[in-house]
């Protein structure tokens, strides 16, 4: 299934998600004691700022009584609480912001290291630009629930506690009355909770979509210029943008109706009844003037606190989302394919065996049937075939970038399951068609980040295949600086890095997958004769298209759909007169006489 697809979160799911992120205050138990503590200080001097007004109005203002010295010191007082409130406030929230950034700093590794872990059928579904939205994107939007939403729950929790003991405190059957609210103000967070969910599912989906088309366009940019699909590409954008603008709109046609307009209503009705309660009983007891100003006072600081959680919970549910679809790749199970990881497995000669390997790539159709071939220690098996026959699912399962459901495959005798993936790694090198250069340096491109590589191992590597010439002319060398892809290279420049690399490493079995497609026929054949040195030694299994590469090759497979059809030599296959002679005469400009 596409993560993208519309997914449904309810109450209850909703809450699972937010326990799940709540996981991650653990180890920072202590950080989050101290910053509760300076929050309880702050709400504590917000309790008693205006219970320190009432008393001056009651108690001085009223009966026209002005004590110098006990004025002093409620002056004195209620100011230093102001400024001590002021400086704790600060701490506090500086705590919690710090709280926050190492919460998603951890979610945010967790996220990329789950990333490296999922299998290449992950990222055959899924658009790269909806995962780069999951690690960004997503994660700000909890970050923001962490910074604003939550300490602003808490907080507001901890005011509204201390707003109904003061308000208790002052007139019990007042404070009792204006409990009536509490349903109605629960009423409506439902409701919002309940319908804001479905619209910021809809703007996160859209906005992952966003990101995916912008990813497919930046990347085959020379495609879409050369083919003039700036258009398309343009409609397409301009679609999922429209998409994405009514699911925003959505949102905020429901949050300019229940946060803050519905609130304010419900405030109203909170200061009329209020005033209404103080005039009925104003015909039976007087009224103390502090008092009014004390509850009025608490009602809007009562209010206050909705009205920020009634704001924050568009944030919440923004992050709620998010955090779905983060937890959503978190626990995917297509993971890359597992090893026993035998320690006491090692491998030696690099002989290799395929038994009745059966695979499929959706479950449904097989696009490898029954493959059964050996290669000895230092023979070259070529894999020729046309375009879908099997040649690179061959390559993929020997390398474990996929798991096989039938059949199995040895390399020394035992399973390739039960080698550690570090030693598969170490022992395998394989170069592709089109290679991938790191941002970085020439230097680190072939030595792969490996410190531990002496510098003249990467020099000799480079010398082996003929890399040195050109890396020489550069104007830094070695040092060069590569750009994102290796984009200012050549493409005979990037294969040369690519096979030193592979040198570098010195594996033990070679894998060439049209290594030497992308080459020019001078560079292809400067490089010929370091490719026969570097099998010498080496167990090679290589897909070339170009028959004339992978003549002298011990082992030659001929597959179709799915099938080995023709096993032998160059000169064997040619003499069977079958596919594979047929595909030669077609290189060769004997299609004529093939018909």
């Amino acid at each position: 299934m596409n993560e993208d697809q519309k997914i449904t979160l309810t109450g209850k799911d909703q809450w699972q998600v937010l326990k799940r992120l709540l996981i991650y205050l653990k180890p920072h138990k202590k950080s989050i004691s101290i910053a509760l503590l300076l929050l309880i200080i702050t709400v504590l001097g917000d309790i008693f700022g205006p219970l320190l007004i009432k008393m001056f109005m009651d108690d001085y203002l009223t009966p026209r009584h002005f004590p110098t010295n006990p004025l002093i010191i409620l002056g004195v007082t209620y100011i230093g609480i102001q400024i001590l409130n002021a400086i704790i406030s600060y701490l506090q929230m500086l705590r919690f912001h710090v709280l926050a950034l190492k919460v998603i700093q951890q979610l945010r590794i967790d996220v990329y290291t789950k990333v490296h872990k999922l299998g290449l059928r992950y990222f055959d579904r899924t658009p790269a630009g909806s995962i780069v939205s999951r690690v960004t994107n997503d994660t700000e939007a909890i970050m923001e629930m962490f910074v604003s939403v939550l300490i602003g729950f808490v907080q507001s929790g901890f005011l509204i506690i201390g707003v109904y003991i003061a308000m208790f405190t002052l007139n019990w059957k007042l404070a009792i009355a204006t409990m009536i609210l509490l349903p109605l103000l629960y009423w409506i967070i439902y409701a919002y909770r309940k319908y804001s969910a479905v619209y910021y599912m809809d703007m996160r989906e859209q906005l992952s979509q966003l990101n995916a088309k912008l990813a497919e366009s930046l990347s085959g940019m020379s495609i879409v210029q050369a083919f003039r699909q700036e258009k398309r590409f343009r409609d397409e954008f301009d679609d999922i943008n429209e998409k994405h603008y009514k699911a925003v709109m959505s949102s905020i046609k429901l949050d300019g109706l229940l946060l803050r307009p519905v609130i304010d209503l419900v405030y109203a009705l909170g200061v009329i009844l209020l005033l209404s309660f103080f005039g009925i009983t104003s015909f039976n007891d007087p009224i103390e003037i502090g008092v009014i100003y004390a509850f009025i006072t608490y009602i809007n600081r009562f209010f206050e606190p909705i009205n920020q959680v009634m704001q924050r919970l568009s944030l919440f549910q923004q992050a709620i989302v998010s955090a779905s679809r983060v937890f959503t790749l978190l626990d995917d199970h297509e993971l890359d394919p597992r090893q026993m990881e035998d320690t006491t497995v090692k491998m030696a000669d690099g002989r290799i065996e395929f038994r009745d390997v059966t695979f499929s790539y959706d479950g449904k159709t097989d696009v490898l049937k029954n493959i059964s071939f050996n290669v000895n220690p230092g023979e070259t098996v070529a894999l020729v075939g046309h375009t879908g026959s099997g040649k690179s699912s061959i390559i993929n399962l020997l390398m474990r970038f996929y798991e096989f459901e039938k059949g199995d495959i040895l390399i020394d005798g035992q399973s390739i399951k039960n080698y550690p993936k570090q030693t598969l790694r170490e022992q395998m090198g394989l170069v592709l068609q089109d290679p991938f250069l790191f941002y970085g340096t020439i230097e680190s491109n072939i030595r792969l980040f490996n410190e531990e590589l002496p510098d003249e191992d990467v020099r000799a590597a480079a010398e082996f295949v003929q890399a040195d010439k050109f890396i020489e002319q550069m104007p830094k060398g070695y040092k060069h600086q590569v750009t994102e892809r290796g984009s200012t290279f050549s493409s005979g420049q990037r294969q040369l890095i690519a096979f030193a690399r592979t040198v570098a490493a010195n594996p033990k079995i070679l894998v060439l997958d049209e290594a030497t497609a992308t080459i020019d026929t001078e560079t292809e054949v400067a490089i010929q004769a370091s490719l026969d040195k570097m099998r010498q030694g080496r167990t090679t299994i290589a897909i070339a298209h170009r028959l004339s590469t992978i003549q002298d090759a011990e082992q030659i497979l001929v597959l179709h759909h799915g099938e080995i059809v023709e096993q032998g030599t160059h000169q064997e296959l040619l003499a069977k007169n079958g596919l594979y002679h047929k595909m030669y005469q077609l290189q060769n400009g004997l299609v004529q006489e093939v018909e």
